[in-house]
């Protein structure tokens, strides 16, 4: 059954044409047929070598819209003080080494981890843990901070890591089927925009070489890059 709903999508689609982004998204609601709210993604192709280091795109943006829920956010901090900020800006589990033991023991019910630099050295004996969840606190990410309040009430608003692939892709959610079509067009827009502005320097010829609109289970759009100022 599922076969034949793809099917029926993909047949509303022309493969072949580049849409402006607002009538991607436009179409992508439209062809969508799963009984769930699937999830808006944006797929990047970019003209990256990321084996260099040099050419690693990766950033964070908060989508103007978030993602449809909010996350569980956590904290580890090195001092009361910060401790407190974090639990007055709203974070869900807050605590210094005792947090770095609970979560050796096994607990993870959080979607994002943020850390002061002073517990680092004990943050890192979660590597193991963390980095196969992509949880791992990181400065580039804004997730190793002394602002824990402003990392917890951004992370809260729809702060999201976009980072390429070794194959040189972008993949990122933008909302979900239920929001209006203004609403995931702005966030398609502001994650664009973002990768655009992160282009490495040392990055040779078209450096936005595809953009692709989809929902979870829905067929590509292919989006003309001119209408997104790639």
């Amino acid at each position: 059954m599922a076969g034949k709903k793809f099917k029926a999508a993909f047949a509303q689609v022309e493969s072949s044409k580049l849409y402006p982004l607002a009538d991607a998204i436009a179409l992508a609601k439209k062809v969508a047929f799963a009984k769930f709210d699937e999830t808006v993604e944006v797929t990047m192709v970019l003209g990256v070598d990321p084996r260099k280091a040099d050419q690693l795109v990766r950033g964070t943006i908060v989508l103007p819209h978030g993602l449809g829920k909010s996350k569980r956010v956590a904290v580890i901090a090195g001092t009361p003080e910060k401790q407190r900020e974090a639990q007055e800006a709203g974070a869900d589990e807050v605590g210094g080494d005792d947090l770095v033991e609970k979560i050796k023991g096994g607990y993870l019910e959080f979607d994002a981890l943020i850390a002061t630099p002073d517990v680092m050295r004990s943050v890192g004996t979660l590597g193991k843990i963390l980095g196969p969840r992509g949880l791992m606190p990181n400065p580039k990410t804004g997730t190793v901070t002394q602002d824990v309040a402003n990392a917890v009430k951004e992370t809260k608003a729809g702060k999201i890591e976009y980072r390429v692939d070794k194959t040189g892709v972008i993949h990122v959610p933008v909302g979900k089927r239920s929001f209006s079509e203004d609403k995931i067009t702005e966030n398609a827009k502001a994650l664009i925009e973002a990768v655009i502005k992160a282009k490495p320097t040392t990055a040779k010829g078209r450096y936005v070489k595809k953009v692709n609109v989809a929902t979870t289970m829905g067929p590509g759009i292919l989006v003309d890059p001119a209408s997104v100022g790639a």
